[in-house]
């Protein structure tokens, strides 16, 4: 059995303006990790930092289609990431993140799953607010303790 853990959200931003946003350390660390090694490039490997939680990610990009995916293997266990922006209009875009071909069973797979569902939804709900009123919620930060 093949697992896909997908979430999304509407944003109300161009498709432009969302996939820079996940391209670009400079405003993704304003609502999901801390710091990066670099923009995300097609082939070309990035370290995400989140400094609170003392974690650090190796991040590889597979393929970058402009306004339209990012694909990446990231974490440990080592996994797949999509990140499908859907131009709704000119300024809704819709986002959708599929993490797959995870190489872990039972309740190491349903543990992950929940952290999965539940860390992506909480990047989609940053990006939104940070996106459409330039708010910088901490709500990667406020997850976990300690506060």
């Amino acid at each position: 059995m093949s697992i896909v853990i997908e979430t999304q959200m509407l944003i109300r931003k161009s498709a432009n303006i969302v996939f820079n946003a996940f391209v670009d350390p400079l405003i993704t660390t304003q609502f999901w990790f801390s710091q990066s090694t670099g923009y995300l490039e097609k082939g070309k490997s990035v370290q995400w930092t989140w400094q609170k939680y003392n974690a650090v990610a190796n991040v590889h990009v597979l393929d970058i289609q402009e306004n339209k995916l990012i694909c990446i293997t990231w974490g440990e266990p080592k996994s797949k990431v999509d990140f499908v922006f859907e131009k709704i209009s000119a300024l809704e875009t819709y986002v959708t993140i599929k993490n797959y071909d995870i190489p872990l069973e039972g309740d190491a797979l349903m543990n992950f799953v929940i952290d999965s569902a539940g860390g992506f939804t909480t990047v989609l709900d940053a990006a939104k607010i940070h996106l459409e009123h330039g708010i910088h919620a901490n709500f990667v930060q406020d997850k976990f303790p300690p506060f």
